[in-house]
């Protein structure tokens, strides 16, 4: 007994480790508007705009985006500072203020979706299809298997050409476990950040 009890709490801390591992940020999509001129947002004013209702996180996110823009070339410009809270939703106030700043385009962050996902041995698991199979026999009686929830946030984000006034690049990415808001947020503008440069958008 012993040597399962010691089994156990590997097989734990194993999982608590993995999944205190695995917040990574991938793009699971993209797309440009072929007819869309070529940006150079180089010295450029660009907004960053978080949509959400969490004050504290939408300026955390626009600084961390911002961040990336400038470190880029373009000129980030939370957009916090020039539509508060109070008055994000109010459109005319909003295009008369860009176009006063001079803003040539505006990136908007977005999250769409919070999945969760498990994995790790249960009933739907291949190995159980089969009563008299070894993934039943060989492990349904020793009580080692064990259940992981995966958090899975998706975020889009949406680059418009004020000059142009369209929509020239858009993106959606993954991130699972994010642990921490800081780490999620840095993360996921680095990601946006190499990708947009990429794509010729900074």
């Amino acid at each position: 007994m012993p040597g399962r009890t010691l089994t156990k709490a590997v097989l734990a801390a194993t999982a608590a480790v993995t999944l205190a591992a695995c917040a990574t940020t991938s793009l699971q999509s993209t797309w440009k508007d072929p007819t869309a001129a070529p940006l150079d947002l180089k010295g450029k004013k660009v907004v960053a705009l978080v949509v959400t209702d969490e004050e504290a996180l939408r300026y955390a996110t626009e600084e961390e985006a911002v961040r990336e823009i400038t470190a880029h070339g373009a000129i980030g410009v939370p957009a916090y500072r020039l539509l508060p809270q109070a008055q994000i939703r109010d459109k005319e106030r909003a295009r008369a203020i860009f176009e006063q700043e001079g803003i040539e385009a505006v990136v908007v962050v977005r999250q769409v979706a919070k999945e969760k996902a498990l994995s790790g041995s249960f009933w739907g698991s291949p190995g159980y299809s089969s009563f008299w199979g070894p993934g039943f026999w060989g492990g349904g009686f020793g009580g080692d298997g064990y259940l992981r929830t995966d958090t899975i946030l998706i975020v889009e984000t949406l680059v418009y050409s004020l000059q142009q006034n369209k929509l020239v690049w858009a993106s959606q990415s993954q991130t699972m476990n994010p642990t921490q808001v800081g780490s999620f947020i840095r993360e996921l503008g680095k990601t946006l950040g190499t990708e947009m440069e990429k794509q010729g958008l900074l």
